[in-house]
């Protein structure tokens, strides 16, 4: 099984990197649920729980499209699958999900 790396936004932390199996089960695991993929670029994934606001989540983050619920993570795309996210990638989302910027 792949492995693959992440950043982790849990509700009022602070983003951090995790490897995780590059598996569905693993990732409904840590969101709590089914998961939702919302595309952000080419090159990043925000996996989020589908049902994160109907669910009793805590609100986490706002992004453009309101806010999101719950633990959501950030991760690369290599179609059709998930990849590890990049450098840049990590840099860039974890300025942008950062408590200083909620």
């Amino acid at each position: 099984m792949d492995k693959i790396k992440v950043l982790v936004v849990e509700p009022e932390k602070e983003p951090y990197l995790k490897e995780i199996d590059n598996e569905i089960k693993t990732m409904q695991k840590l969101v709590n649920g089914y998961i939702e993929t919302v595309f952000l670029t080419s090159t990043a994934v925000l996996v989020c729980n589908d049902e994160g606001m109907i669910n009793g989540s805590k609100r986490n983050r706002s992004y453009d499209f309101g806010f999101i619920y719950g633990t959501f993570f950030i991760a690369g795309i290599d179609e059709p699958d998930f990849a590890s996210l990049n450098d840049l990638d990590i840099k860039k989302y974890t300025k942008k999900f950062g408590l200083i910027n909620t």
